[in-house]
Parts: structure tokens; sequence; C-alpha cells
């Protein structure tokens, strides 16, 4: 990423140099060149190097003369594009630019030099007006400073070395844990029983892995038909009582403690006992020994552990160790039989906090637990001579009472949190095998690769290889074309000239690309490689960041090329800061903040009121409801979401708000292209077209009412085949409903309030110069008044919220309040018109393809948790992450624009024939995933 140039100074006037194209060629007489054009054209020559490789920068005029026509057929495309591109009007006036040509460009074809304002040091960069008075002051010398910086900063740090750079992060990170887990072993469950943290006060996290907190459902869903036996003295008792308390909250602490306590679920067929034997002796090893006899029922899960009552009643004495260490070696070949077919778990003692322990239990020192707990873990652990021991030491419980004993009652029990955190992890270690749950990453195999995704592994491994193969064959034709030297002459002659890059090459390169980055998506969230952590919320970690991107945002400002409202340049801006909130948001956990949750509402919101202000104010201006048009949205909404769907083997509704724009996106289409078709050319010669566009506007709104209030007609439509298999998620289509509902009104607002704005500019009601307010002063005070009134309001009215449900019931009728309010208070200024921040912008740019990565190469298990490439450092590896992450996304955008210049073509008949591959292929996906369903059920 390039720096922006230096903030104008206050007021200065923008030069016409400024803008998309120079003026007018001053009169010279050829052959008569300026004695500057030496200097120019070699300021020329190093602008052009320094140009970034992206299309946006060749529409600007920069980057060589292939990135120069790219980022035209880009600034074309992305005229008046809706979701994500809501500036249209800027963005057809940007397109138009480069369609023809750019002025700038004949002047370099000429030979002109291009028009600057006078300078009198003739290295100097263009400077603002106000700072170009004085050729030796301090600020045009700040700004020259800057500009070499900029300069010589982008000359060795450019987008393409900065992807450089995470890809070599990837491949040394890969290689690090790949080293990792051959050395410290693949098995995420001796970690959960062994080692961890607490983020919080009860949140424990276990180390790489994530720890899922079972419900009621779930735990008696995992349980079924399975008996658990605990097996031990008062510790064990209380590990009990909470583990049963995840089957049934209400069972009660009850009884004789010195005795066995029984417990059953017949609905759910649950068992569980506890068996009273506080000491490691004959009594237990009979207990045992039991259960190793063929024609008994052994239990599925057995928990043991005993030792402070040894410590206790024989007064702390070494004869009463050495006993303990003479019976768990006999008891030792009896649990590891049954460990073949059951899971043993034996319990470490915790410590104890000496100060609090009574007179008849102050022999029990921490210098004593440890020393039996070495004992136990020598012996359990060297039961079998030539394997590693098959019972599993639960030696977690020692860390969360290191951190909790303090809150012991008697110094000896643990307090009921922490309790419960360790029988939580108990139910992690046996149910997540089985229930497989998102955010219980410990103890989970890595799936298996579904027939789609090796058909996909082989289809990008080919993809490579051809590329390989075509970049090889390239390059030696290219060595045959190297300038030779003519023998007679002693001059250098070139063969022929290189040819363009051809579409089977960008097509090759596109997909060879896109394997490579689906490999680190499938190594970041579906295989076992890279660490997982449990999110945690705190004020710090969410205020805190966004206020580090707020002070870059105001830092990094530029004026704007036009200053209308809700120009290209604002919308990116927009669309760029709120994405980063979001993200923020999202890696926090903030969702728990109801306050936060609801502004966040009203940014997910504001995307889908871009939606229908840029959509519409596309199809309104250009009326051109082509196939072509139709395709190229839906391609680029789409396309990385296919491409996951396939390699990430999750449904298409799993990223639910591209389906919620795409639909919107139809919805906007087909409401202006049924009969009869109504655009601003037809309506500005008769106003009753205005009259009959807002009758189908009614009628919208009348349909969305409707499907609102009517939740079975809405699921009926939903799961006809095919489109069930796009909008249903875990077999049905309520979560779709509620995403709907969520914002159903929001796209509406976004095309009425694009009618009424173009209607107004129109007739030139609005007052869009440069640092003119929008409206007169009265009128532009008053609405800011009443803009900022009813943003705070909103806010308060969010902030003071008690219930999420109440909320999103009222959320769809008032979000639009606080996004009118901002667009005002953006708008009706002039100068906050006229400036933009570029920082923001730019990641504006690439909102959707930030949004959607992040689901697996940023947070992980699906947003559940958070990836982390850099263990014990959380600083550094959000910092890490974050770059891999931002330049994966604006790769993806750059082979999405390639691919869809190529898939969808603007020649009619191919684009048809095209559209019916791409159906064969949808039809191939849904065939296959018919049968993956059949064969998972």
């Amino acid at each position: 990423m390039s720096l922006p140039p230096p903030p104008p100074a206050a007021g200065g006037p923008v030069t016409q140099a400024d803008g998309l194209g120079s003026g007018a060629p001053e009169a010279r007489a050829p052959g008569a060149p300026s004695p500057a054009q030496p200097l120019l054209r070699r300021e020329a020559k190093a602008e052009e190097e320094e140009g970034e490789e992206t299309g946006v920068q060749g529409a600007r005029g920069t980057g060589t003369a292939e990135q120069r026509r790219r980022g035209c057929g880009e600034a074309a495309e992305a005229a008046g594009e809706g979701q994500a591109e809501a500036g249209g009007a800027a963005g057809a006036a940007s397109a138009a630019g480069c369609a023809g040509g750019g002025r700038g460009g004949w002047r370099r074809l000429l030979g002109w030099p291009r028009r600057r304002p006078p300078q009198c040091c003739p290295c100097a960069a263009p400077l603002p007006r106000s700072a170009a008075h004085c050729c030796h002051g301090g600020t045009k010398m700040a700004a020259l400073a800057y500009n070499l910086g900029k300069r010589e900063i982008n000359h060795y740090f450019s987008v393409r070395s900065a992807k450089a750079l995470a890809l070599l992060a990837v491949l040394l990170l890969a290689a690090c844990h790949l080293a990792s887990r051959r050395y410290r072993g693949n098995d995420s469950c001796e970690y959960l029983l062994s080692s961890g943290r607490f983020l919080g006060e009860k949140v424990w996290q276990p180390h790489s892995c994530m720890m899922h907190k079972y419900k009621i459902s779930e735990a008696k869903n995992c349980l079924v038909d399975k008996h658990i036996a605990f097996i031990g003295d008062s510790r064990i008792r209380q590990l009990f009582y909470s583990f049963v308390k995840i089957i049934n909250p209400q069972f009660k602490e009850e009884g004789n403690k010195h005795e066995n306590i029984p417990f059953e679920d017949k609905i759910a067929s649950v068992k569980v006992d506890f068996l009273w034997h506080p000491e490691v002796n004959g009594s237990m090893k009979q207990c045992i020994k039991v259960w190793t006899e063929d024609s008994v029922a052994k239990p599925h899960v057995i928990v043991a552990g005993a030792a402070t009552w040894s410590i206790k009643i024989h007064n702390g004495s070494n004869e009463a160790l050495s006993q303990y260490k003479m019976n768990i070696t006999s008891i030792a070949p009896l649990l590891e039989k049954l460990a073949k077919t059951s899971d043993v778990y034996w319990v470490l003692q915790d410590p104890v906090y000496e100060d609090l322990l009574s007179e008849n239990r102050k022999m029990i020192t921490n210098e004593k637990i440890d020393a039996y707990n070495e004992a136990a873990v020598s012996i359990l652990n060297s039961s079998t001579r030539n394997s590693k021991s098959n019972i599993k030491v639960f030696s977690v419980s020692k860390l969360i009472a290191q951190e909790t004993i303090m809150e012991s009652l008697d110094g000896l029990h643990l307090p009921e949190s922490s309790r419960e955190t360790s029988a939580m992890i108990l139910m992690n270690v046996y149910c997540n095998k089985i229930l497989k749950p998102v955010d219980g990453s410990c103890c989970q195999p890595q799936p298996p690769l579904t027939l789609i995704q090796k058909l996909a592994a082989c289809f990008f491994t080919l993809s490579i290889i051809g590329y390989l193969i075509f970049y090889i064959i390239h390059r030696n034709a290219h060595r045959k074309n190297k300038p030779c030297t003519d023998l007679e002459s002693g001059e250098e002659k070139k063969n022929i000239v290189n040819p363009p890059v051809s579409p089977l090459e960008i097509l090759l390169q596109s997909f060879c690309k896109l394997g490579l980055i689906m490999a680190y998506f499938y190594m970041c969230d579906r295989a076992n490689l890279f660490m997982k952590e449990n999110k945690f919320y705190t004020h710090s970690t969410f205020f805190i960041p966004i206020i580090y991107i707020l002070v870059l945002g105001v830092f990094y400002n530029e004026n704007t090329k036009e200053t209308k409202v809700l120009n290209r340049e604002q919308t990116d801006e927009w669309k760029g800061w709120m994405q980063l909130v979001i993200l923020i948001y999202h890696i926090s956990g903030a969702s728990t903040f109801l306050p936060v949750y609801m502004h966040i509402r009203v940014l997910v919101a504001a995307y889908l009121f871009q939606t229908g202000y840029g959509h519409f104010s596309y199809f309104w201006i250009k009326g051109d409801f082509g196939i072509h048009r139709v395709c190229q949205v839906l391609f680029r909404l789409n396309f990385l979401v296919v491409v996951l769907c396939i390699v990430m083997d999750r449904p298409y509704q799993f990223y639910y708000f591209v389906p919620l724009v795409t639909v919107w996106f139809m919805v906007i289409y087909v409401t202006l292209a049924l009969w009869p078709q109504i655009i601003q050319k037809k309506a500005n010669g008769n106003c009753l077209w205005h009259f009959g566009l807002l009758l189908k506007l009614a009628f919208l709104l009348l349909c969305i009412c409707f499907l609102a209030y009517s939740q079975g007609a809405f699921e009926k439509i939903f799961s006809l085949w095919p489109l069930s298999k796009c909008f249903e998620l875990k077999g049905n289509v309520y979560e779709w409903w509620f995403r709907w509902r969520l914002d159903r009104y929001v796209v509406f607002h976004g095309m009425l309030f694009a009618f009424i704005y173009l209607a107004l500019q129109k007739r030139q009601i609005l007052s869009e110069g440069k640092g003119e307010p929008l409206f007169s002063s009265k009128i532009s005070n008053f609405l800011l008044f009443i803009s900022v009134v009813s943003f705070l309001t909103y806010s308060i009215w969010a902030s003071s919220c008690k219930n999420k449900a109440e909320c999103n019931e009222l959320h769809p009728s008032v979000s639009v309040v606080q996004i009118l309010a901002f667009i005002l208070i953006r708008n009706i200024p002039g100068y906050a018109r006229s400036v933009y921040s570029s920082f923001f912008a730019w990641f504006g740019k690439i909102s959707l393809e930030l949004f959607i990565c992040q689901y697996h190469i940023w947070l992980a298990a699906d947003t559940r948790g958070i990836l982390v490439l850099i263990p014990g450092n959380p600083m550094l590896n959000i910092i890490v992450s974050t770059f891999i992450f931002v330049c994966v996304a604006h790769e993806i955008s750059q082979i999405t624009n390639d691919l869809a210049q190529i898939i969808i073509p603007k020649d009619n008949s191919s684009l048809l024939k095209r559209l019916a591959c791409i159906a064969a292929f949808f039809c191939g996906l849904l065939i296959l995933s018919s049968i993956q369903d059949k064969s998972r059920h």
C-alpha cells in the first residue's frame, strides 16, 4: 500500500492537475520542446515506475500502460456498481474520463509536459497553492521531504512486495507449526488436559485449541446410553456434582457425603455414579478389578483420583507415601486394561491454600501433594513398557486451582466456578469427537475431505501445473526473442515484440494464485496446523483499536475529485471505516455487549442502504438492464463465496451477507426492469413517470411487509428446490428469514433516498460546489442540528437497550434514522464533502473480500474463535495475521476482477455460452452435493 499524499493546506484550491485529466495542451510549435521537458519526462517516468499495480491506480493515470488499460476497464465496470460500489454517478464520471483516454494521456503521447503550478525549485513536487508562495519556506521543505520519503518507501515497499512478504511469512509459520506438531505431538487432547490459562474471570483457554460450552441438550445427546463413573474422595465428589449439573442443573448436592451417590436420567438414558473411595487401597482396587471381568458391563468413562485422605490419616508420613506408590502400582495395570475399551482419567491433586486449612488438615501441604502427584504420574506413565500409556492424566485442574484456590472456603475444596471449568473440560474431552462442535476444536480430529473438496483440490493442482508449464514455455520463447547482435554492423536487433498477455494465461495465473490462497484457507480453519483460541470481550479490546484506526483515518486525508453527495471516494471511505469497525467487533467478541451490538447492526444496515442507493442510481441514470450488467454484479458478489463453499464445505447461507446482498440486487433489478421500465431520461419528458416509479416502490414495500409478517409464506418460497440448497442452514431456512427480516426496510430506504436526491439534483435545488453548503445557511444549520440530535438520540436508545430480541424488533424501522443523520452530517458542510480519508477508502474498495475472508483466515472456527499464528504473544499475533489477511483479501479482489473480464464477456452470444457452462457446473455441483448428503446420513 502506498502512502497517500500530504494533506493540502487549509483552504487551498484543487488545481486542474489534481483531476482525472489535465487541461487542454498549450499552444507550442511542433519540434520546439520546452527547456524543462527532459526534466518533466524524467519525473513522469519516475511516477510511472512508482505506480501501484492496481487497476484503481491505473485509472488515475499512473503505473504502466497495461495497468492504465486495466484500471480504465475496472473503472468503467465499477461505474454505478451497487453493493460496495454505492457512488454510482461518481464512478460513471471516472469511467467516462478513462474512456476518453484522458487529456494527460494525449500530452504524454505528443511529448507535451503536463501543466503544473509554477515552481521556483525544479526538483520540487507540486504543492498546494498556499504553500507555493515561498520557495524555501518550512512548509514547502516539509512537503518536499514527505514526497521524497513517500517515493522512496513506495519504491521498496509496494503492494506486490507486501504480498511477497505475506507469502514468506505464511511459509515460515507453516513450517514452524508443522515442526512443532511433530516434536510436541498432534494430540490437542493432551493440551486440553494439561495446559491453559484464564482469559478473564471464569473463562478458561486451553493451549492451542478452543473449548466448547456444552448446553443441556448437547450434553444429553452426547451421553445417551452412556455410563460414567467417578471414583475417589471429596474433591472427586465435587467434580461429579459439577459434571451432573451440566446434564441436569436442578440436581442438588445432598445426602451422606461419605457414601456412593447415583444419578440417572432415564429419558436420555444417561447414568453417572460417584463411588466413595477416599484412599488408593485394596477397596478401590477391588472396585476397579470387577470392571475388568468380561461378564460385567464397563463404564464408558472412568474418572479416578485420591491422595489427601492418605496424607491426613497418616499425618503426612513417608511410609504413607511409600504405601501409596505400592497401591497405585498394583492398580495401574487394571486401569490400563480398562483404558483399551473405556476412557480412563486420573485426576491429580489440586494445591491447597494452607492459611485457610483447619487444624486437623494442617498436615496437607502443597509439598506433600506435589510428591504424591509425581509418584502417580511416574507410575501411570510407565504402566506399559513398550508403548504410551492409555491412561489420561487430568493435570489441568492443578493449573485452575492455582488461580482460584484463594477463593476456597476451607482451603481444600475448590470454588464452584473452578469445578465447573474442570467438568466442562471433561465434557469436551469426551464429546467433541462425537458431536464435533464448530467452536470445540480440542480433541476433534481433522474432518475427512469430501468428494467435492477432492475434485476442487485436483482442479487447483492442475491449474498450478498448467500455469507453470505455460510460464516455462513463455519464458523460453522470451529468451529466444531477446535482442541479438548483428555480426556485420555490431548493432543489436530485436526479433519480435513481446505479445500481449493472453486470456488463457490470465485465467491459469488467476486459478493458480487462487489455489494457493485456498490452501491457506484450508490450513487455517480445517486442518489442525495452526492454533485457535476462544474470544474474550473487554471494553479495552474493542474501543482502543477503534481509536487507533480513527487517528489513522483522520491523518490520511485527501481532496475529493468531486463534491457531490455520496461521491465515489466518500462511499469508499464509508465502507472502509465501517468494515474495520465490524472486523474489530468480531475479533473482540463484542456481540456480548448489547450497545455495541446495536450500533454494529446499523453499520450492516448502512451497507444494505448503499446497495439500494447504488444500484437504483445506476439503473435510473443509465437504464442498462442488460444481462451483462446483471452477470457482472452477480459474479463479483458471489465468486469468492462459491469457491469457499466448495473448499471449506460450508453452505451458501453460512456467508449470510452475500446471499442477502444478492437477493436484494435481484429485487431492485426486477422492480425497475419490469414493465413499464421507468428511467430518468424517460421521466424527464413527463413528470407522471415519477408517480409511476413511486407506485412501483410502494408495491415493493407492500411485498416486503407481507413477507416480513408471514413467516410461513417466506419459508415456503425459499424451501423450494433448488432455492433450499442455497438458503437452508441446519436443515431449515429460519436463519435466512431472521437475517432478511432484520434489515428488511433499509434497501427500500436507500432506493427512495436515491430517487429523492437525484430528483433534487436534476432540479438544481442542491448546491454541490466546492466548499458550498448543500442548502442555504439557515436550512443547512437546521438540518445539521436535527441530524446531530437524531444521531445521538439513536445512540442513547441503543445504549439503553436491555433485551436483544426487543431491540431487534425495532431495529428495521429506526436504523434509517442514524444512517440519514450520518449522511447529512457528512455532506451538508461543503468542506466535509471536499475531503475524504484515503486510508479508509483503500479498505472500502476491498470491503466485501475483507468481510468474507475474515471467517477463516483472521478469525477461526467459522468466526467463533481467533486464529493463532504466533502463540504466546497476542499483540504480535494480531499484527501478523492481520497483515496476511489484508494482503489475501486484496489479491482475491484483483483475481475476481480479472476473472470477471474473462468469464463475463460483453458479447451476448459468447456470454450465453458461458452462462450455459456455468449452469451445467452448478447442476453438477447440486448432484454431487446430494450424493454427499446421502452418504453422511
